[in-house]
């Protein structure tokens, strides 16, 4: 389990914790804020146009995330009907792993600065604790571009299909994740993995230079 690994760098396992409480703080809030800016004042109404994490962290989300390395946060409603805009529904899917991206880059900034002047990652507390941040903002973006309902990566896909399409897709795309997950948990059959690890090592070297920084 993935706790059993954190265990032994607790700095590390306490910027996970840190990097999914604030990576999925700022995930929902971009959503919540994105539709109110396109016309959707649901998730306002709802409270979540806010940046006060216990908002949008789920607490069995996180448990999950530290003990087998899957997690999630309270999804953000929202009413497709009330945004006008046509491409509203991607902008507002897209703006979740945009401000992943954002945090990724701040930290990833800090691990630049510090690489630059001397500091060994792996020697300095505060360094492992700004890993830990770093590396769940960059999976949060992996793993949301996977064009699998519900994740926000689908909602790309849905903009060039019919009605009865995405009703179809949306009804078998938590069936597929789910059988991905299981099969990567309990199997070892690594299809999310695959998909994943390119990805973080491209977002890696994208935002601090270094693409094996995570060991993969």
């Amino acid at each position: 389990m993935l706790i059993l690994n954190l265990l032994s760098n607790p700095p590390y396992l306490f910027g996970v914790i840190a990097g999914f409480i604030i990576g999925f703080t700022f995930h929902e809030f971009s959503h919540a804020w994105m539709a109110n800016r396109l016309g959707d004042n649901t998730a306002r109404l709802s409270g979540r146009l806010t940046l006060n994490p216990l908002s949008h962290v789920d607490l069995l989300g996180t448990i999950s995330l530290v003990i087998i390395g899957f997690g999630w946060g309270k999804p953000v409603p929202l009413n497709p009907n009330k945004i006008k805009d046509p491409n509203g529904t991607i902008k507002v899917a897209l703006s979740g792993v945009t401000a992943n991206l954002i945090v990724a880059l701040v930290f990833g900034l800090i691990l630049r600065v510090a690489t630059a002047s001397g500091i060994a990652i792996d020697n300095s507390t505060f360094m492992n604790f700004v890993s830990g941040i770093l590396f769940v903002n960059l999976m949060l973006i992996a793993f949301n571009i996977i064009p699998i309902p519900p994740l926000d990566g689908s909602k790309v896909i849905e903009g060039f299909l019919s009605y009865e399409s995405i009703v179809r897709y949306e009804q078998a795309g938590p069936m597929v994740l789910y059988a991905i997950i299981i099969g990567q948990i309990f199997f070892n059959i690594p299809i999310l993995s695959t998909v994943l690890e390119p990805i973080i090592r491209f977002l890696s070297f994208v935002t601090t230079g270094m693409p094996n920084l995570f060991g993969f």
